[in-house]
């Protein structure tokens, strides 16, 4: 393949597929620079990690939400990094899910789990909210817990007195972004696996939960 025959395949994988989306995927984080780097923004950087391996740039602002359409595993996707604050996801994801048809089977979110070490991941089908306000919100508003998820630990507060809104909002020391870093990996080399195969096919070879 010549340099210019190279250059055009990165442009056409740059552009955006012609269809509509199939598959919505959500990071879920609080919009604001304060809380960049929070434990409750890992959904974010995990989103943000997954558009950079596929080219997809999270960019135009729509259904309260900041987003970008793109194609993972010859599957037509829309990222989405809802703008509204965590504990209203749900209309963010309702409006998009509204807007391009797109069922609950086929919203895949990625979020905070304070009952997980940082490092560990879990992949689930459905589920419930499991005290998490964004996955409240979006159960809420879809109707439906059906909905696959990939969870990444946080690990919990350092004893049962902290706060744990103080917790999520903390920033993770530097041990805990080196652990975090191949976590991220995993969840997005998950993603294919998980709108080609299901959640089963990815949770058994990711996981590591």
């Amino acid at each position: 393949m010549s340099i210019f025959d190279l250059f055009k395949k990165l442009d056409a994988e740059k552009k955006p597929p012609a269809g509509p989306p199939e598959w919505l995927i959500v990071g879920l984080g609080n919009p604001g620079k304060k809380y960049e780097c929070t434990r409750h923004n890992v959904g974010w950087l995990a989103l943000e990690t997954l558009a950079g391996m596929h080219r997809i740039s999270i960019s135009q602002l729509k259904f309260s939400a900041t987003v970008g359409q793109g194609t993972i595993a010859n599957t037509s996707v829309l990222l989405m990094k809802p703008q509204t604050y965590m504990n209203e996801s749900g209309r963010a994801v309702r409006e998009a899910a509204n807007f391009y048809h797109i069922p609950p089977e086929r919203v895949l979110v990625m979020y905070d789990d304070v009952s997980m070490t940082p490092g560990k991941l879990r992949i689930r089908a459905k589920g419930s909210a499991g005290g998490h306000n964004g996955i409240k919100s979006i159960i809420a508003q879809l109707g439906s817990d059906v909905f696959p998820r990939i969870k990444l630990g946080v690990g919990a507060p350092p004893h049962p007195e902290y706060d744990l809104a103080d917790w999520v909002l903390g920033t993770f020391t530097n041990a805990e972004q080196e652990i975090l870093a191949p976590c991220i990996d995993r969840a997005c080399a998950s993603v294919p696996i998980i709108l080609t195969q299901g959640c089963a096919a990815a949770a058994n070879q990711k996981s590591g939960a």
